[in-house]
């Protein structure tokens, strides 16, 4: 489990950085949005599990709990973002 938290930080991490330099999640950001780190960290996991599934291996036997966990940890932040507008 400790090693699939840390594959999903580094993947998650690598992809925001990714996606932060091309700017394509800075150019959609609302000038108004109260949580855009929040809004990035989706755009970072989506990216993550795009690399997942694309991947030409199993990330020793780790790959399918990883999706499962980006799915659920997407899943938590549009909830608090769909709260937080309530």
């Amino acid at each position: 489990m400790k090693r699939t938290i840390a594959l999903l930080t580094v993947l998650a991490l690598l992809s925001g950085l990714a996606v932060y330099f091309n700017n394509t999640a800075l150019a959609q950001e609302k000038p108004t949005e109260r949580h855009p780190k929040i809004r990035h960290a989706i755009v970072a996991l989506e990216a993550a599990k795009g690399e997942l599934k694309a991947a030409n291996h199993d990330f020793g036997g780790h790959r399918e709990a990883a999706l499962k966990e980006c799915d659920a940890a997407i899943a938590q932040l549009k909830l608090a973002l769909q709260y937080d507008k309530n």
